[in-house]
């Protein structure tokens, strides 16, 4: 079934774009499947050189997911969106460890070969001061594509980050 929503499924969660490619801020995504939550994992670096701790919450579209399952292709139309929030142990009766806190904003991949020669585009949704934005343009090649072109464990996705694309990945 790899190419693309399986019949009779909805499609509320479908990427929408505006006419010149820039994709609307998915919304309702926290109704979509969850994948992982990470905390550190970034590309970024303070002044001090010291990372700065951020959760990163992955979901994704929940007919993309089913499909992968099923036969170890993300379809056209997929959407994965990571959900970024500070993260603090402070707070409460907390005594140790980390949690989410402040909201940061959303990035988001698209799988859509007919639009980008690519297949895959990447968005931030993430303004100056980190105020949000409701459309965002496809990032740059070199600054996301490239990367999870060459590191992504299956089609340009980093599967080896989410156990559970990681265990349907392994069917036959």
């Amino acid at each position: 079934m790899g190419a693309g929503l399986m019949a009779g499924e909805a499609t509320s969660d479908a990427p929408r774009f505006t006419a010149d490619n820039q994709l609307i801020r998915p919304e309702g995504y926290r109704q979509w499947m969850f994948l992982s939550s990470a905390l550190g994992m970034s590309y970024r670096k303070n002044a001090d050189g010291k990372e700065a701790p951020v959760f990163g919450n992955v979901y994704i579209r929940p007919e993309a997911y089913r499909q992968f399952v099923a036969d170890g292709v993300f379809p056209e139309g997929t959407v994965l969106v990571l959900e970024l929030y500070s993260a603090t142990s402070e707070g409460s009766l907390n005594k140790r460890g980390n949690f989410q806190d402040r909201f940061i904003g959303i990035e988001a991949s698209v799988k859509d070969s007919k639009r980008f020669a690519e297949k895959w585009a990447y968005f931030n949704f993430m303004g100056e001061n980190d105020q949000p934005l409701a459309q965002s343009a496809p990032s740059r090649k070199e600054t996301c594509w490239s990367c999870h072109n060459k590191n992504g464990g299956v089609d340009n996705v980093f599967v080896q980050f989410y156990p559970i694309l990681r265990e349907a990945g392994k069917k036959p």
